[in-house]
């Protein structure tokens, strides 16, 4: 059983960019979007795009071959096939879709590196429509009672999901990797064993900085992908290491 859970988000942390601001500009439905976006919520505004897109002609195929183009620093893959062969369990956490994740991970060669993926569903419906819904039904669920967090989804009430899941496998620590403002939500269940790694000048980073009483966990601010990677790479190092030596302690007979 993995020690080291690492959360990550997707946009602008895994890959270089917001995945639904990619396929709205390269598939050109970015004056529609912005005329709209005043008066529909985020995520039914990107259902109703990936409906105008099949209207104009784009099939699932031109979707998929669009985010297969988003960049991803080479530096990430790295740290993340290096993480999940260590033995870290690694998930995702994301305001994103699946459809978006899967495709990117899949032509990256990530896909197998993550144990578990949360995000928005979606499907392809009858018509080849891609069709993307919320996390949280928010007619069935409609306040979760965080500031930070959409109403389609509340990251923290999915971190203390994980966190309660894997609790009966004994002590975990986690890492959490993010940049926008609904990852303060998550990071503010972390403990003071965990670590927290803050994409710097980037909103999370500032509400950290603005309330940083609030936060338990160990703070790595991050720049770049190569100081993501160097980061990581150490904190998962030291943690295994810690373990290592608290077994031979264990296992010390007393003389």
């Amino acid at each position: 059983m993995a020690k080291v859970v690492v959360v990550f988000d997707f946009d602008k942390t895994i890959i270089e960019c917001d995945s639904d601001n990619w396929v709205v500009e390269k598939l050109d439905v970015h004056d529609l979007f912005a005329q709209l976006l005043p008066s529909l919520p985020w995520n039914r505004l990107m259902d109703k795009m990936m409906m105008e897109l099949h209207s104009r002609g784009k099939t699932i195929q031109d979707i998929a071959e669009c985010l297969k183009k988003v960049p991803l620093n080479p530096r990430i893959i790295s740290a993340i096939k290096s993480a999940h062969a260590s033995g870290c369990d690694l998930r995702i956490v994301s305001d994103s879709n699946y459809f978006f994740i899967e495709t990117v991970l899949k032509h990256n060669g990530l896909m197998d590196c993550f144990s578990e993926i949360n995000t928005n569903p979606s499907y392809v419906d009858a018509e080849g429509r891609l069709r993307i819904l919320q996390y949280h039904d928010v007619n069935k669920f409609p306040s979760h009672g965080c500031t930070s967090c959409p109403p389609n989804m509340c990251k923290g009430l999915v971190m203390k999901r994980i966190q309660a899941s894997v609790s009966a496998e004994g002590e975990k620590q986690f890492i959490y990797v993010g940049d926008g403002k609904n990852d303060f939500c998550p990071a503010l269940t972390l403990k003071e064993t965990d670590a927290l790694m803050p994409r710097k000048n980037f909103p999370l980073w500032e509400l950290i900085c603005n309330n940083k009483m609030l936060v338990e966990a160990n703070i790595q601010e991050w720049s770049d992908w190569v100081e993501l990677e160097t980061k990581l790479h150490n904190l998962t190092n030291t943690i295994f290491i810690e373990e290592k030596c608290s077994v031979r302690a264990d296992q010390l007979v007393p003389s």
